[in-house]
């Protein structure tokens, strides 16, 4: 299926140039903006999310080089 930018613009109530900045990782989708476009693709919504959700984690320790393993590991083990 062949889906356009302002298709999936059009869906989320967004504008194309917005969801060009998502797209390209300039701009981070809503956790609703995942959970339509998971049921539009008919892919599986948790595995997105997970992977949203893992994103928004890596982001926050980018630039953390010598912190970051272990900051994830007392976050793991505070799960």
């Amino acid at each position: 299926m062949l889906t356009l930018q302002r298709q999936l613009a059009s869906l989320l109530e967004i504008d194309t140039p917005m969801f060009s900045k998502i797209e390209r990782g300039n701009r981070r989708a809503k956790r609703t903006q995942v959970v339509q476009i998971a049921n539009y693709f008919n892919v599986d919504e948790k595995e997105l999310l997970t992977l949203w959700v893992a994103d928004k984690v890596l982001d926050a320790v980018k630039n953390e080089e010598e912190l970051k393993s272990d900051a994830i590991k007392v976050a793991q083990s505070s799960i």
